[in-house]
């Protein structure tokens, strides 16, 4: 792709909705906007520190089956519908964390093995706690876990979605916790994560939603 073009989907939206596959070249005017040159030192400047991934936009098979593991199962907000192929959904009243699409997968599979793509999904909790409240609604819905891990920096529970995205649901252990080397660096490892204790968290009472 050229260095001074961007292409957007055709039919592009506020929400990126593509028609048919095809590509179009973003106007002439919005180009010149989204186009900067280059200035010295920015490819080593680090990256601001409140910098954040905002969301993750899947491609599903079934929009509401989606939704029901999403929604019904783990428990994150419908925040808006797009007609019977997209929706948004969200965590404490955000505009949306995940977003859930058919536009190009309707009826479609998972990618096979060896081709590119997502690797999982991870999901954050606030507390242990937290995370053991998902670990019980994964229960409650009998959706089994592939892997159970703890990382030293993390306890983190693994799984699959309906449509075969890979999840990774976990909470962080506060940063000086966190195990490190000699030198500082941080040390991950992973070693079994015992289900039975995490069980043993309290329930979670949840703070009310504001208006």
């Amino acid at each position: 792709m050229p260095a001074h073009r961007q292409y957007f989907p055709t039919g592009y939206t506020d929400h990126g909705a593509a028609r048919n596959g095809q590509w179009a070249i973003l106007p002439q005017h919005k180009q010149r906007i989204m186009t900067v040159e280059p200035t010295s030192g920015d490819a080593s400047k680090p990256i601001h520190p409140q910098t954040r991934i905002g969301h993750v936009h899947l491609k599903v098979a079934d929009l509401e089956r989606a939704i029901a593991f999403y929604h019904g199962v783990l428990g994150f907000d419908l925040t808006q519908r797009y007609g019977s192929q997209a929706a948004f959904l969200s965590a404490g009243g955000y505009h949306h964390h995940i977003g859930l699409n058919t536009w190009e997968s309707f009826g479609g599979g998972p990618p096979p093995p060896g081709t590119t793509g997502l690797y999982h999904l991870a999901i954050v909790y606030p507390t242990r706690a937290t995370l053991a409240d998902a670990l019980r609604r994964l229960i409650a819905a009998d959706i089994p876990l592939e892997g159970a891990s703890d990382h030293g920096v993390s306890e983190a529970l693994y799984l699959h979605d309906p449509d075969g995205n890979g999840l990774e649901l976990y909470w962080d252990r506060p940063r000086e916790a966190w195990p490190r080397a000699a030198d500082g660096s941080i040390a991950m490892y992973t070693r079994r994560l015992d289900l039975a204790d995490l069980l043993r968290e309290p329930p979670v009472e949840l703070p009310p939603q504001a208006e």
